[in-house]
């Protein structure tokens, strides 16, 4: 019996292959676990509680806490501090888990009138669509958009 490698049992073989296939095994499954990452800012209560609604504006609010993530956009009657949980896992779209938005409310004068937290309970899920603009031409083959030009010549126009 002659041996592939001089001075390796079968012994030594079957646990070598052995541990290779548990290395394998391992990497396959640890390629399947969920990432989660988050994304965006939400100040934590300690700083919140200092805000003080009916004293505190606008310029106190960004001094205290920060830049927000986006302002009311129709009118500036509100800064909006958004922060998201997303799942990722293989090959699958990714998944937001949690959402937290923070509004801080502000009157015309631009003191904070309210300060609310929302969740993802608290909202619904709204579906982005691609919006394409539909033309007739998609149903009228090359050739009769070809011809159907024809009928509109003006043999006056061409010969000058």
């Amino acid at each position: 019996m002659r041996r592939r490698f001089p001075g390796v049992t079968g012994a030594q073989t079957r646990t070598r292959s052995k541990l290779a296939l548990a290395v394998v095994a391992v990497a396959v499954l640890s390629a399947c676990t969920a990432n989660y990452r988050n994304h965006g800012f939400v100040p934590p209560e300690d700083e919140l509680q200092q805000i003080i609604p009916g004293v505190d504006t606008r310029a106190s609010v960004e001094d205290l806490i920060g830049v927000p993530t986006t302002s009311g956009v129709r009118r500036d009657t509100g800064f909006y501090y958004i922060q998201s949980e997303v799942k990722h896992f293989a090959w699958r779209r990714p998944e937001v888990v949690d959402r937290t938005i923070l509004e801080i409310a502000f009157d015309e004068a631009g003191v904070v009138s309210n300060i609310t937290t929302y969740g993802l309970e608290d909202g619904i899920v709204v579906p982005l669509e691609r919006r394409i603009t539909r033309t007739t031409d998609g149903d009228i083959s090359f050739v009769r958009k070809l011809f159907g030009n024809l009928g509109a010549l003006n043999l006056g126009d061409i010969g000058g």
